[in-house]
């Protein structure tokens, strides 16, 4: 049987308007496009540099 791959839940809590191009794409591409949208990602090195990126935005849950 294969573990269950950790994953992060991550929402979108500040508005997009106003942030550089670069951090509005890195949103979008979580899966966050409005204030309120939730997605999940796996908790990889790739999406932990995102959220690092964009950190000011969202609010991450670990599960």
């Amino acid at each position: 049987m294969a573990a269950k791959e950790k994953t992060v839940e991550v929402k979108l809590v500040k508005s997009l308007i106003g942030s550089k191009k670069d951090q509005i794409a890195t949103a979008h591409a979580l899966g966050l496009r409005k204030i309120g949208d939730v997605a999940t990602q796996p908790n990889n090195p790739q999406t932990q540099g995102k959220v690092r990126k964009i950190s000011h935005l969202i609010e991450v849950t670990e599960n």
